[in-house]
């Protein structure tokens, strides 16, 4: 551990959860050094969707740098990256009706939001980006200011300007569901809210707390952005891939976002890759107007063109997720009422759940007795009281029942350490 205490920043933060050293990885588990397993409920937050060096991803890629196949190309054009387009075109966009055009951003998702909110301002003429509160869409500039998080917020250092702030879904106790509130600040002259260029949403609250929107409430949005010549831009960096089921979490609400962002697991396996989609009319941008070295991901191209042919195909990952989930809902539910005086409630879709605590301090005690009982997960909400699960979606129901009776010791063990308050 010295020589990652002496050198590396101290902006680290997993590694202080996790005091073990990683080694290697292969499906559902992780080890360390010393060769224990941990089963991996964190996922890369969502990045290894198909699992730790899933073997029908990792030999095409293999193959391909053996061959010598180009591994950096800027946005020239790629024998890997014409395979990638043509699947996702043909396996994503086409049986969803979507005419989408693909950016590559760059290799994170903060990329990915970047030029999305640069685009919807390009295309309107207008600055102010409408968000949520408690959501979260990366860590730079940009992203930041249409983030929620206080903490994040203040590490930018400057004012963070050109966005306005609205409730999500339920977060006033189910208040706001008919846009009401944002229909008489649109349509009053002295609201002092300037039109917007774009609303930009995430369908479930991943850092936010697992905060799920419903259908409805996304419809409502939709056509709200839609009557007043709004961009709706769709967050699906940690959501889409299948992490709710179908291959975008907007799918289930039947709206189609103007523009929408992806990253994490579109690559499959691991590797740094974003994608920015937006209807053709969108497409606005001048040559190398926003541009990136690291926007020609080869070997990610690989891997995400064989995740897609493997797992999108047909409809088959999308059933097992939802049935996986079902189980997880069930489980978590019963560990939950077996401690009321905590507050627990589930929350969540599809593989991203989260148990949630009114009890200060519980949620960080059960990933800690979860670590300590050889499984990953993250806490998240804004004071951390929810305790995270992103299991991979290629999981099996022997790992998840394991997983999940490891939770269930934990929150025992978690309830019974954390005082009640007086």
């Amino acid at each position: 551990m010295e020589i990652f205490e002496r050198l590396e920043s101290e902006v680290r933060s997993y590694s202080r959860g996790w005091p073990v050293v990683f080694n290697e990885a292969r499906g559902s588990y992780i080890h360390d050094e010393t060769g224990r397993p941990y089963l991996d409920f964190f996922a890369g937050a969502g990045s290894l969707n198909y699992g730790h060096n899933n073997p029908e991803l990792k030999n095409p890629l293999i193959d391909y740098l053996l061959a010598d196949g180009v591994v950096h190309s800027l946005d020239a054009y790629s024998t890997a990256k014409r395979d990638f387009l043509d699947t996702f075109g043909e396996v994503i966009l086409k049986p969803r009706g979507l005419d989408y055009k693909v950016q590559f951003p760059g290799p994170a998702g903060n990329n990915a939001v970047e030029a999305a909110l640069k685009l919807a301002r390009k295309y309107t003429g207008r600055e102010t980006v409408v968000s949520f509160t408690n959501g979260f869409h990366g860590m730079t500039l940009g992203a930041l200011a249409v983030t929620g998080n206080s903490m994040k917020r203040g590490g930018a250092g400057v004012p963070l300007g050109h966005s306005a702030t609205m409730p999500f879904d339920n977060y006033m106790d189910g208040q706001t569901p008919d846009f009401l509130w944002l229909r008489s600040l649109l349509e009053d002259s002295g609201s002092g809210l300037d039109k917007p260029a774009a609303v930009i949403v995430e369908t479930v609250q991943g850092e936010g707390g697992i905060n799920v929107a419903s259908a409805g409430w996304l419809q409502g949005l939709a056509e709200l952005c839609a009557q007043h010549e709004i961009l709706l831009i769709a967050d699906d960096i940690q959501m889409g891939c299948g992490r709710t089921g179908p291959f975008f979490s907007f799918e289930h609400a039947g709206i189609v976002p103007d523009i929408v962002t992806l990253s994490k697991s579109i690559s499959g396996y691991g590797l740094p890759m974003a994608l920015t989609l937006f209807k053709r009319e969108l497409d606005v941008w001048e040559p190398g107007e926003h541009n990136g070295t690291f926007r020609g991901p080869n070997p990610a191209f690989v891997t995400g063109t064989a995740a897609l042919k493997r797992f999108w195909a047909d409809d088959a990952l999308e059933k097992e997720t939802g049935v996986k989930g079902d189980l997880v809902e069930a489980r978590l539910t019963a560990i939950a009422e077996e401690f009321p005086e905590t507050g627990a409630h589930v929350r969540g879709r599809g593989l991203a759940r989260g148990l949630a605590f009114d009890r200060e301090g519980v949620a960080k005690k059960v990933c800690k007795e979860a670590f300590d009982r050889g499984l990953l997960m993250e806490t998240s909400g804004p004071e951390d009281e929810v305790a995270k699960l992103l299991p991979p979606l290629t999981v099996t129901t022997e790992e998840l029942e394991t997983g999940l009776d490891i939770i269930r010791d934990s929150v025992r063990a978690a309830v019974g350490a954390v005082p009640q308050p007086a």
